[in-house]
């Protein structure tokens, strides 16, 4: 059975473990706490470092300290290979000496008593009673359940489901539902919901067709979130104040409730409440299925409570449907004035919906955590996430204004943030409007033009007007998805295609080396259509190598500040230090964005140079910073998650209806869902506790958090499991699987866990055959002084040592590349890797100490005479390479000094430049190492000049090349290691 990491506790599965370790509140709550600092705690600083500052004193007797053991980076999960989920021990030497200080919020989020958990609820449905004798009423057997589960969840019509009911074999069966009608209605009646309502909204002028709200109660759906068995061990209560000690006092920022404003709210409500911070979210949406340009206005709510990875996953449904918005059509004849019209009913909307949210927020609701436990709740607006037009719309502003700031928009391009936009400014305003200028809200015309001249909208009761502790500045976070990715295609690409030209970049993307799991783009990039976010990453990844040489040197300057600022924002944990970097780099940007005006880069319609830097999102920029002091990262608010909802919460019930009256059927469709997802999860939980011997005979000391784990650690989901391979590494080590084939198929090292296909790609061949196929030369040579360097330590002094083998498998296609030369590869394929040339450095805490660079050109195991000795080095998978050196640069910022050469980063892209390691003779230079020394796959593109030659391509590009940039853009990891760990 696996055991817990820290604290060496047994659990049945890994789903457990990771269950138990993520629990705030159990013995190993700090521990997981401090697992998601991840930024800088090894690594000295980029630029020199003010001392903070700070007027609070902690109280050593409310904190608690624990050691840095934190890992760096964010790392994904990919099978089959992966990256190590935490640092290893003793890691890194500097790491030893920091310290991490947590404070609680005093006294908060006490509980009251005991109240109804999920499953008291379940057993207080109507049907409680057939359910003592059939777990699964309203249908007959667990088996009939999953069957009906099964339809419900799938896409078939209701004529489909009609016609798969009588088929004879599923007659044999029995079901005692016999149409689809009959499944459905029965589906109706499992245990309840939130319940939807639906509201007439009447307006003072006309609309084409009746508007109609449909809206459910949010605190509702807050308890359903709150009250979820499997969110319990990731929903947080406490505001939490971190800091790292080292040299000097450091704040860091990992949630929500790490930030100022979850303190400063908790600071406003009753001793001893609870602080649940809300989310909401909105925007318009087509739904392509359906004809006659049908569009929804969806509006999203979730708890800021809730651990960000757990809530930003779109598997877990932590964002509920609250509501469908209307989308009118005024029949007034000025546009203008409808637009207003608009914005009024959506905040007459808002005000409707989330009025039991500000009642709460002014006097508390008792509610029920997933444990049972009753907590007096209070419920501001924490978050809303909207892209920028939806903004400026709740907060009131006109057009070209910031909704967080004061800044109207020939302030967009200052170098500093503006003074932030209060509510009770924008409701000064307001009242000036109707009390000193006499002017009545209804007189459109009137009131627009006076609300202009304070940068309004014409929205004269903007809904967070009587919602506590709301602030626009505060609530309407920094958004990564529209305001830093959507600007990169929107000014960086333009900007790049103005100046190189379409053709140029288009060629320069086409023939970069493609990598598997990830987009190449072979037609370029001018002519993408219908491009998402998903592109604008992929893009980012090689705009800048790919642009450098060909653009002037501040340009190239200006876009690589921003790329940086663009990766920083994106990190899952930021600490002050980071908070200083991205603030170097927007600084850096604007030093340098006047060469992108010179550079007539920046153009209107017709080609016409633009002058200016009316940009809202460039104005958003300047908010970040303040942003993830208040409210935690900002990848946490990203628009993916919730713009991933709009297809589970309202494309496939629309798809499911027959485009009549499709918003009723909408919240019909998700009624059935959330009852039958709540209803697998319940009989699930009942079943283990009416069958303990599924589970792990549970202690007598085992408290109700420990019970709850266990009867939440399985469901009937259709989850794909995921392999942990180091796991599975480190149990073949040991032994456990003692018929497993030698070398071992899958092995790992601190950081990388590889899984080999159990068969080779090439069966035995001689190492001449090899060398022959794959165009290597010297692969004799290089294998033959590899092994008697390593037969060479089990024999010494014996000079005459011949090697043990003869031939070679050959695996061509892993989660590397290193396939031979054929038609579509006529010099063959080989990744461009990272590997460790030094055991006492460890990526990506050392960077580029320690480490090199090659491409993979044969993965192989050498096949050992019969009757031959085991030797350590041989009885591995093994691969050549072929080496690159980086090429030395006069770089201030990393050595000090004007003159100095040495090996660093070029200094306009921050990247390094290589070039391929040669022999006297010129001749490559190659060698044979342990696939195990391999740490990274890495982007190696090519040093295009002012004109990229058009005789290379993708599958030459890396061969005939002599010189590339090594992208640290290539992915977070590689950023965050290549940015931070080389500095000295």
């Amino acid at each position: 059975m696996p055991r817990c990491s820290r604290c060496s506790r047994r659990f049945k599965d890994h789903s457990s473990v990771l269950n138990h370790m993520n629990q705030p509140l159990s013995s190993c709550r700090s521990m997981h706490v401090h697992e998601l600092i991840q930024i800088s705690n090894s690594f000295p600083t980029l630029f020199h470092q003010r001392e903070l500052e700070r007027e609070d004193v902690l109280d050593m007797n409310d904190t608690m300290e624990i050691q840095d053991q934190a890992p760096m980076f964010d790392q994904s999960e990919t099978a089959p290979h992966q990256t190590a989920p935490q640092e290893p021990p003793g890691a890194h030497a500097s790491s030893q000496h920091h310290q991490t200080i947590i404070k609680e919020f005093p006294g908060a989020a006490q509980t009251f008593g005991i109240g109804p958990t999920f499953l008291d609820k379940f057993n207080m449905d109507q049907y409680a009673a057939e359910r003592t004798t059939n777990l699964y009423y309203p249908f007959a057997s667990k088996e009939e359940w999953e069957f009906a589960l099964f339809l419900l969840r799938s896409k078939l019509s209701m004529v489909a489901i009609n016609a798969m009911l009588t088929l004879q074999l599923i007659r044999r069966a029995g079901p005692s539902f016999r149409t689809a009608r009959d499944l459905r209605n029965r589906a109706e009646i499992l245990p309840g919901c939130p319940q939807w309502k639906c509201k007439a909204m009447r307006t003072v002028h006309p609309t084409k067709y009746p508007i109609h709200l449909f809206y459910r109660n949010p605190i509702e759906c807050l308890q359903v979130l709150l009250e979820n068995p499997k969110l319990k061990s990731h929903i947080q209560f406490t505001p939490l104040r971190i800091f790292q000690l080292a040299q000097e006092r450091m704040r860091v920022y990992s949630e929500w409730w790490t930030g100022d404003a979850a303190w400063s709210m908790q600071e406003k409500i009753p001793a001893g409440a609870t602080l649940l911070g809300t989310i909401l979210s909105s925007d318009k949406t087509n739904i392509s299925i359906m004809t006659g340009g049908r569009a929804a206005h969806p509006l999203l709510i979730s708890l800021a409570n809730i651990s960000m990875d757990v809530r930003t996953r779109s598997s877990n449904h932590a964002f509920l449907l609250l509501a469908l918005l209307p989308i009118p059509k005024f029949t007034h004849k000025n546009k203008k004035i409808c637009g207003v019209l608009e914005s009024r009913l959506v905040h007459e909307c808002l005000d409707i919906i989330t009025q039991p949210l500000k009642k709460a927020a002014e006097i508390g609701v008792m509610m029920t955590d997933p444990l049972g436990y009753q907590r007096y709740c209070f419920t501001p607006l924490a978050a809303y996430i909207v892209d920028t037009p939806e903004a400026m719309m709740l907060a009131g502003v006109a057009g070209k204004t910031s909704p967080v700031t004061l800044a109207s928009y020939t302030q967009f391009g200052d170098n500093f943030c503006h003074h932030p936009r209060m509510a009770q400014n924008t409701l000064r305003d307001l009242q000036r409007i109707e009390s000193e200028s006499q002017i009545h809200p209804w007189d459109l015309k009137t009131y627009i033009k006076e609300a202009m001249k304070y940068r309004l909208n014409g929205v004269h009761r903007p809904f967070f007007r009587d919602w506590p502790m709301s602030e626009p500045s505060i609530f309407l976070t920094p958004e990564l998805l529209h305001h830093s990715h959507k600007f990169s295609w929107d000014h960086d690409v333009t900007w790049c295609r103005n100046i190189l030209g379409s053709a140029e970049i288009d060629f320069r993307f086409s023939v970069l080396q493609p990598h598997t799991g990830f987009r190449h783009f072979t037609e370029g990039i001018s002519n993408l259509q219908q491009v998402t976010g998903r592109e604008h990453r992929d893009v980012e990844r090689y705009l800048i190598p790919v642009i450098a040489d060909g653009v002037p040197t501040r340009f190239l300057i200006a876009l690589r500040a921003l790329m940086d600022f663009r990766y920083l924002e994106q990190a899952r944990v930021i600490d002050e230090r980071a908070c200083t970097l991205l603030q170097a780099s927007l600084k850096e940007f604007h030093d340098n964005k006047a060469s992108i005006l010179a550079a007539d880069a920046r153009q209107g319609k017709q080609r016409r140079p633009i002058n200016n830097w009316h940009i809202p999102k460039l104005e958003f920029f300047q908010s970040v910073v303040p942003g993830v002091r208040l409210n935690g990262p900002p990848i946490q608010w990203s628009a993916d998650t919730t713009e991933h909802a709009h297809i589970t919460e309202i494309k496939d019930p629309a798809r499911a209806s027959n485009n009549w009256q499709y918003e009723e059927q909408i919240c019909r469709y998700l009624d059935r869902t959330e009852k039958c997802r709540q209803f697998d999860m319940a009989t699930s939980m009942l079943e283990k506790m009416d069958h303990p011997s599924d589970t792990l005979a549970a202690p007598e000391s085992d408290n109700i958090d420990t019970q709850v784990s266990r009867l939440t650690s399985a469901s009937r989901s259709p989850a794909q499991a995921k392999t942990d391979y180091f796991d599975l590494s480190d149990r073949l080590k040991r032994g456990e699987f003692p018929s497993a084939p030698t070398p071992l198929r899958t092995f790992s090292n601190e950081c990388v866990a590889l899984h080999m296909a159990y068969t080779p790609h090439l069966g035995r061949m001689s190492i001449d055959e090899v060398a022959t196929k794959f165009q290597i030369p010297d692969l004799n040579a290089v294998l033959s002084m590899y092994a008697q360097q390593k037969l060479s330590r089990e024999s010494a002094g014996n000079n005459t040592l011949c090697i043990p083998f003869h031939e070679l498998e050959v695996w061509t296609n892993t989660h590397y590349n290193a396939s031979p030369p054929s038609t579509s590869w006529p010099l063959g394929r080989g990744d461009a890797v990272l590997i460790n040339d030094n055991s006492t450095c460890q990526w990506p805490y050392s960077g580029m100490k320690g480490h090199s660079v090659a491409q993979l050109r044969v993965i192989m195991q050498p096949v050992l005479k019969p009757g031959t000795r085991p030797c350590p080095g041989l009885d591995t998978f093994l691969a050549y390479v072929r080496h690159f050196d980086i090429i030395p640069q006069v770089n201030r910022g990393f050595s000090g000094s004007c003159t100095r050469r040495g090996q660093f980063p070029e200094p306009s892209t921050g990247l390094y430049v290589l070039k391929r390691t040669k022999h006297a003779n010129q001749s490559l230079r190659g060698s044979v190492i342990p696939l195990e020394m391999v740490r990274a796959h890495v982007e190696l593109t090519p040093r295009f000049g002012n004109e990229a030659d058009r005789r290379l391509t993708k599958e030459t590009s890396l061969m005939y090349s002599s010189e590339f940039w090594l992208d640290k853009y290539f992915n977070k990891e590689l950023f965050f290691a290549l940015t931070l760990s080389d500095r000295h």
